[in-house]
């Protein structure tokens, strides 16, 4: 029994080792490299874009028109981007490519996103949207608060007479008619008051 297996150990042997040769042979045939040259797939440029900052806190949003006034119709979130499509005439508004809604573009504020990938034409902004009600005045209740004011004499200034300074001359007399004065004349009166009282005091003693 050990006689046979050691003649047929390396027949089984050899045909081990014919199958790993041919299978080495297809093996270097499936992965040879062609000959001819490979055609190069280059990718198409993709354009100006415009990125909203990932670590903005706020959305941006998007309008039917380059200003305020215009209607929202969607925003961009931080991180996400969008083809850029054109540029307002002072450059102040961006047109995007804007999927989903009629028109297909909307314009973002360009101060709030980050512009790459070339230069933008400028390009005409939609008509301005028509306000849904127009702001009337009622014609009585402003009339309340119409007045016309009265018309008025203005105040005149009529000037004042000349005044006549008055002219002061010292009299003096001559002669005996001298005129005294009233202090004077106090004073001789106050004397004799005092001369007699004295008087009549010392002759009552």
């Amino acid at each position: 029994m050990i006689k046979r297996i050691l003649l047929i150990l390396p027949v089984v042997i050899a045909v081990v080792l014919v199958f790993l040769v041919n299978n080495t042979v297809n093996a270097d045939f499936r992965f040879q490299q062609p000959t001819i040259s490979i055609p190069t797939v280059t990718g198409t440029p993709q354009g100006a874009m415009v990125y909203v900052d990932l670590f903005q806190e706020d959305p941006v949003n998007v309008r039917s028109g380059p200003g305020v006034f215009y209607d929202e119709i969607g925003i961009l979130l931080p991180g996400e981007s969008a083809p850029a499509l054109g540029r307002s005439a002072g450059g102040d508004w961006i047109l995007i490519s804007y999927v989903g809604v009629e028109s297909g573009t909307g314009w973002v504020y360009s101060p709030l996103v980050t512009l790459s990938g070339g230069e933008l034409s400028i390009v005409e902004p939609p008509p301005s949207p028509t306000p849904e009600t127009t702001a009337t005045i009622d014609a009585t209740l402003a009339a309340q608060f119409l007045t016309t004011p009265a018309a008025t004499n203005l105040p005149t200034y009529t000037a004042a007479p000349p005044q006549t300074m008055p002219n002061y001359v010292d009299e003096v007399s001559s002669g005996i008619s001298q005129h005294i004065p009233i202090g004077l004349i106090i004073l001789i009166i106050g004397g004799l008051g005092v001369l007699i009282a004295v008087i009549s005091f010392i002759t009552e003693r």
